[in-house]
């Protein structure tokens, strides 16, 4: 679809389950489970949408899912049901291959959003996914990265930003920064304190990408807040920040991990917020 100058596709990469306390944080059960169902595990339904951007000079990918790199094992514990891989989807989606990202930006290296960046070659090692591309991250979160909270320390696999360090690829950048015209990265406090959210601005429409500050829809009420978030209290002010703003302006909003509809409008109905299909807005 034509998003004022560039042309943006959502890319999704495949299904996987986390468990639904944990995605929800201090709400309830019975309360959450009216908006995600959980399965037998109390896990709840989530996917990886990546979001393509087309300019005039640069073909980027922000994220890149969860990769293919995982044994039986892993895929269960994570329910992970891919049903092609993600080049393909890349392809069918967008019309380009891997081979034609010329960047790649990570909004921060948990594995479900940096999987992707790396695969297994023929031989079993580990290599670039998108071998012309630049890969972009913020150096707070690389710093991060190598050194992370005891609380978050299970998201980060090495193997997702090492192989494409030592190639030349990986470029670290400041908090904020500029990716292409119009397309921003700024770090904003909550998850972590180095998560990145994506901007993209044109032709006075304006897409936010909100990463793990916002994962899906059913994340828009102020106190949802994910039990994974290392700060809690500050997502809490982002939102009360950004979805007010992204409701007054009619931001295009994507929801990274939403199984259904990543792309969205936020409205204020009855002093409340919600998120509706951009189609319906």
């Amino acid at each position: 679809m034509l998003f004022g100058d560039y042309r943006i596709e959502v890319v999704p990469d495949t299904e996987f389950w986390l468990d639904g306390g944990a995605m929800f944080g201090v709400v309830p059960r019975n309360l959450w489970q009216k908006v995600a169902e959980p399965d037998g595990q109390n896990r709840v339904r989530l996917n990886m949408n990546c979001l393509f951007i087309e300019t005039e000079r640069e073909r980027i990918l922000i994220e890149t899912g969860i990769g293919e790199k995982w044994s039986e094992k892993q895929a269960a514990l994570y329910g992970i049901t891919r049903e092609r891989p993600f080049a393909e989807s890349l392809k069918a989606i967008t019309g380009c291959a891997p081979e034609d990202i010329s960047i790649v930006v990570n909004t921060h290296l948990h594995f479900d959003h940096a999987g992707g960046n790396t695969r297994l070659d023929e031989t079993g090692h580990v290599v670039a996914s998108f071998p012309n591309a630049r890969y972009f991250i913020s150096r707070a979160e690389a710093l991060h990265a190598e050194r992370p909270h005891e609380r978050d320390r299970a998201s980060y696999l090495s193997e997702n930003w090492r192989p494409v360090e030592e190639t030349g690829q990986l470029e670290l950048k400041p908090n904020e920064y500029e990716v292409a015209p119009g397309l921003r990265m700024e770090t904003i406090a909550g998850h972590s304190r180095t998560m990145q959210c994506a901007r993209l601005n044109s032709n006075d429409q304006t897409l936010f990408c909100f990463a793990d500050l916002v994962p899906t829809r059913a994340h828009v009420p102020a106190a949802w807040i994910m039990g994974y978030d290392l700060y809690p209290v500050e997502t809490l002010e982002a939102k009360k920040r950004l979805l007010p703003q992204a409701a007054r302006e009619n931001w295009l909003c994507l929801f990274y991990h939403d199984a259904e509809a990543p792309l969205c409008r936020v409205i204020e109905e009855d002093s409340k917020l919600r998120a509706v299909g951009f189609e319906e807005s």
